[in-house]
């Protein structure tokens, strides 16, 4: 393309994929005026109007309006403040929409209703400060009368929407938004809390709650894939109901196990699993926390070992 060198319109349509019709809007506008025109009365254009438009079909293309082109391509503004702006534009109708998707994502997994589809899009929605209260109140709830027997407890149970969240830490809030509202949940949470507080009333540091204990020692067995109810289950359910009777303090009788069943029982909840692999996804914490399996495992293993009629059922739940 040389200096001298004039194009139609036509040859500009050729040559950018632009419409006749859009180039001679841009023409009429003086957004990209031409150069000259023919004998014949054909508007003309150099290779710098050329350029012109090129740049005029790239920021239309990344969605900046004709008004600002016109600043720009006329040299009233620079280029990068008008990126800046559109981009921060942008960012916003980003976030609107994940907002929209996760909304609309969680509404469709679930077959919601008109008002359940409203009440989801209402928590997607709530300020930062709104957020804090709500969880706020659902600890509160969780921990009354009775403090976190150390406060990364605390930390620990807090979820932190980012600034700019994913559609899936969106999906995630609105979930734990829900679980932090539900009273049979908070009652749930609240007769956990205080367990843990009660397996911590031996002076000294903080000690392994039963669920912790379990967790550990069925990990093997687990991966293992051994039979709760099978005798090769019997060394690890002994090494567990050792390490529980230490760190209490008591004998490893069968009041202890009937306590650690108690406890356990208590804490199968899937709804506590489900909130901390929530709060893993909107905290960006690696995931893998689960202590159902764990705590199933271990149930069946305690209930096979006990006298008939002992204890709580294998796969009862206390909401």
């Amino acid at each position: 393309m040389s200096g001298d060198e004039r194009y139609t319109i036509g040859d500009l349509a050729r040559r950018t994929g632009l419409s006749v019709k859009t180039i001679r809007y841009y023409a009429d506008s003086g957004i990209v005026p031409p150069t000259d025109r023919s004998p014949a009365g054909y508007r003309l254009f150099d290779a710098e109007a050329v350029a012109r438009l090129e740049l005029v079909r790239t920021l239309r293309d990344l969605g900046v309006d004709l008004t600002s082109i016109r600043r720009v391509v006329d040299r009233e503004v620079p280029l990068r403040d008008v990126a800046a702006t559109h981009a921060q534009a942008l960012a916003a109708q980003i976030r609107v929409l994940r907002l929209r998707q996760a909304v609309l994502t969680v509404a469709a997994r679930r077959g919601a209703g008109p008002a359940e589809v409203d009440d989801l899009h209402r928590l997607a929605r709530l300020t930062a400060r709104e957020r804090s209260q709500l969880v706020d109140d659902f600890l509160a709830s969780v921990f009354t009368g009775d403090p976190p027997t150390y406060p990364g407890v605390l930390v620990s149970m807090t979820p932190e929407l980012p600034e700019d969240p994913t559609a899936e830490q969106v999906q995630a809030w609105v979930e734990l938004a829900e679980l932090c509202r539900d009273p049979a949940f908070r009652a749930s949470m609240r007769r956990l809390a205080r367990q843990h507080a009660a397996d911590n009333d031996v002076p000294g540091l903080p000690r392994p709650d039963a669920v912790a204990v379990v967790r550990d020692g069925v990990a093997g067995a687990l991966a293992a894939g051994l039979d709760p109810a099978g005798p090769e289950a019997e060394p690890v359910v002994a090494a567990v109901t050792s390490r529980y009777a230490r760190l209490r303090g008591l004998p490893d009788d069968a009041d202890l196990r009937r306590r650690l069943l108690d406890r356990l029982v208590l804490a199968n909840d899937p709804r506590r699993d489900r909130y901390l692999d929530l709060l893993s996804v909107i905290n960006g914490w690696s995931g893998g926390g689960a202590v159902a399996p764990a705590v199933d495992w271990f149930i069946r293993a305690l209930h096979a070992r006990m006298p008939v009629g002992a204890g709580t059922q294998p796969n009862q739940v206390i909401a």
